[in-house]
């Protein structure tokens, strides 16, 4: 029986490319694409794949969010993230999302074969490159991940602060979210607080960093 496999992220080349070399293996059957995270937990509940191969950082919803969404919503789908981070903040905020492994999308095509059949057989796969990363940062005691903005904000700050770091106006947040301008502006002003913020550059810089957005 194949394993079936949603590919979530905003560039069309990746995905095209990820889809042909899958589909090349015979167990293996791509069944929906996503270019960001919301789409990516739409489909997700559309087609209920075994696999999910999420990017960390795309418009509109990121993929740790997605993730999160994911795993909560739909808990027998496993997420892979291929992402360019490795950064310790982006693969711990991954699996703290739910996510079953996480791989820079600088591996060979074979080491995200062996990902998915190793997420498929109940565990966790994580890329040595990466998971070295992760244990120099916990060697050198750092408490980056106790700041970060998956434990000082909430969902829908986290949201609020990934659509201003997007370029998003006021209403335009407001729009998006289906709330009105005066409620954005107050979560704004909550963000502002709790990371002591002042600025909407400071913001979307902070943003970036935590992988709420990309620098595109």
């Amino acid at each position: 029986m194949s394993i079936r496999i949603v590919l979530a992220d905003d560039h069309a080349i990746v995905r095209d490319g990820l889809r042909s070399l899958l589909e090349q293996q015979a167990d293996m059957r791509v069944v929906a694409e996503a270019a960001d995270g919301l789409e990516a937990v739409r489909v997700t509940g559309d087609t209920q794949p075994d696999v999910v191969i999420m990017d960390a950082s795309m418009p509109s919803l990121n993929g740790i969010e997605a993730t999160r969404r994911i795993s909560e919503q739909y808990p027998n789908v496993r997420v892979i993230c291929l992402s360019i981070h490795n950064e310790s903040q982006f693969v711990s905020a991954m699996l703290e999302a739910g996510a079953s492994g996480y791989l820079l999308k600088d591996c060979a095509f074979e080491e995200l074969v062996q990902a998915i059949r190793i997420v498929m057989g109940g565990r966790v796969y994580i890329s040595p490159s990466v998971g070295r990363v992760v244990a120099d940062h916990f060697k050198a005691g750092s408490d980056e991940l106790v700041v970060s903005a998956f434990s000082v904000l909430t969902a829908r700050e986290r949201m609020v602060l990934q659509l201003l770091a997007e370029g998003l106006g006021t209403k335009e947040v407001g729009a998006h979210l289906n709330l009105s301008a005066k409620t954005i502006a107050s979560h704004r002003e909550h963000i502002m607080q709790k990371l002591d913020i002042r600025s909407i550059a400071g913001l979307t810089k902070y943003a970036i960093q935590q992988g709420l957005t990309a620098l595109e």
